[in-house]
């Protein structure tokens, strides 16, 4: 019998795949050759594989701290960042369980400091992303917060979100990512407990589990047996990241990546929570008209979101989230369908440059090889036209002056240098904006997120202000003084 390239292609895949299967040190080798690159002069990596239902890798790479030469094991403790979104959901997944809150319930019946929206934000809608709140993060970047340098809590947080009284999109309508959405979850379950968030995780997640070098940071300051500093290398020298945040919810989870095993066990065999409840806790979130809730739709898939985690059909069914805050680079994803789970924790800011959480995934989930059609392309001529020079109606002077937002309590004075227009505040370097439009600018600051802003008019064609957006909250309008 004659096969043709493809069967052959097919029965080789399946043949390496069996073998490859049978044997783990070839996935070791696999995965040191990912992280290489860390050794003891750098920051690095902890990983660790379940694998029907048994951790079957777990291993450290690089060190936890440069100043003190201490390597990085499975139980170095990281702050997992956005990673740890997904426990928060499942604290109040457990609270709406026993009855003490619904999804239902309007946020302001628990918080009720926050601004009357002419609409109801319900809890389902911070679960979900839907709030339309604007991030506090955000919000404080615009203020002239130093982002991830400067201290904030859920005090302060709480704070600067009571002051701003619009959203970004009526609740329910579409998907926005937002820190505020889970630090106000995190603040339900303490004010419905009447016990530290902190304490409620611990007490009713991480020691059911056998979790016992996880905990939710409250406090920055406290001493963390173990804790990784974070890195970032700039002109070869490496530098700390240091991170001054203690609010808990939306991030701070401190924890390893084997105590995390321990995490994506439970969604197996249940000991914390029950089959029904983890069931809900893996679907994704809906939005008010009954569609699910879209993260980004690429070329292959669609990707939901999940209270605190992203659902896909990668490799059969897929459930995950990444983190990053300060120099922490922090991943873990879940194969239901292959009984696989991937955790990869780093210290190290450009951790994702070496690939690793999807490579590892293929280690475990080979997928047969499809023929490789090269698309026809159409080399176009090698003439560019030249762009039209702006020709702008208001002069940069006209913009120059002080402005002031009074729910921040921040003033910004624009001036203008070397024909072109720069941003002022006290707290901040200088930013020199790029002109895209007659009264729009963009700029970026060392320690702030991009932003646009659009000056504004009066009938009279004279700046009375500004309003300006970023990634997380729009339209936050500075007067002219």
């Amino acid at each position: 019998m004659i096969f043709s390239k493809l069967s052959i292609a097919f029965v080789l895949f399946i043949c390496v795949n069996f073998v490859f299967a049978q044997n783990p040190q070839v996935i070791e080798q696999k995965i040191d050759s990912i992280f290489a690159s860390y050794n003891s002069h750098t920051p690095g990596a902890a990983v660790a594989v379940v694998k029907d239902g048994k951790i079957v890798f777990m291993k450290g790479y690089g060190m936890a701290n440069l100043s003190y030469d201490i390597p990085i094991t499975p139980q170095t403790v990281f702050n997992i960042a956005s990673v740890s979104k997904q426990f928060t959901a499942f604290a109040i997944y457990l609270l709406e369980n026993e009855g003490k809150l619904s999804f239902e319930d309007d946020v302001r019946k628990y918080i009720p400091e926050l601004p009357d929206y002419d609409t109801t934000i319900k809890i389902k809608h911070l679960l979900g992303h839907t709030s339309g709140l604007a991030d506090h993060g955000a919000l404080a970047s615009i203020a002239g917060t130093y982002i991830n340098a400067d201290f904030n809590n859920t005090e302060l947080n709480l704070k600067i979100l009571s002051k701003h009284n619009t959203l970004n999109f009526v609740p329910g309508s579409m998907f926005g990512y937002c820190n505020s959405n889970y630090t106000l979850l995190a603040e339900i379950i303490h004010r419905v407990t009447g016990k530290t968030f902190s304490e409620f995780t611990k007490e009713k997640i991480f020691i059911p589990l056998g979790m016992t070098n996880t905990q939710f940071s409250d406090n920055f300051q406290k001493v963390v047996k173990n804790l990784a500093e974070s890195y970032e290398l700039e002109n070869n020298s490496y530098f700390i990241k240091p991170l001054v945040e203690s609010n808990p919810g939306p991030s701070n989870l401190l924890t390893t990546v084997e105590d995390l095993c321990k995490w994506v066990l439970n969604f197996e065999k249940p000991i914390v929570g029950n089959s029904q409840l983890i069931k809900a806790f893996n679907e994704p979130s809906y939005l008010d008209n009954g569609n699910k809730v879209i993260l980004r739709v690429t070329e292959n898939d669609t990707i939901f979101h999940a209270k605190g985690q992203n659902v896909s059909k990668l490799k059969g069914n897929y459930l995950g989230h990444g983190g990053h805050t300060a120099g922490f680079r922090t991943f873990l994803g879940r194969y239901p369908d292959h009984r696989l789970s991937i955790i990869q924790l780093s210290n190290d800011e450009h951790n994702e440059n070496l690939g690793g959480r999807w490579d590892i995934a293929d280690f475990y989930i080979k997928t047969p090889p499809v023929q490789n059609i090269q698309p026809t392309v159409t080399i176009p001529n090698n003439i560019q036209a030249k762009a039209p020079t702006p020709n702008y109606t208001v002069g940069l002077e006209e913009f120059t002056g002080k402005y002031f937002n009074e729910a921040l309590e921040t003033n910004y004075h624009f001036e203008v240098k070397d024909n072109k227009l720069l941003m002022k505040n006290s707290r901040l370097s200088d930013i020199t904006l790029k002109r895209v439009g007659d009264t729009k600018f963009t700029g970026y600051g060392s320690y702030t997120f991009p932003f646009e802003i659009d000056f504004l008019n009066n009938k009279k064609g004279e700046i009375t202000g500004f309003k300006i957006s970023n990634w997380g909250v729009k339209n936050v309008v500075f007067e002219r003084k």
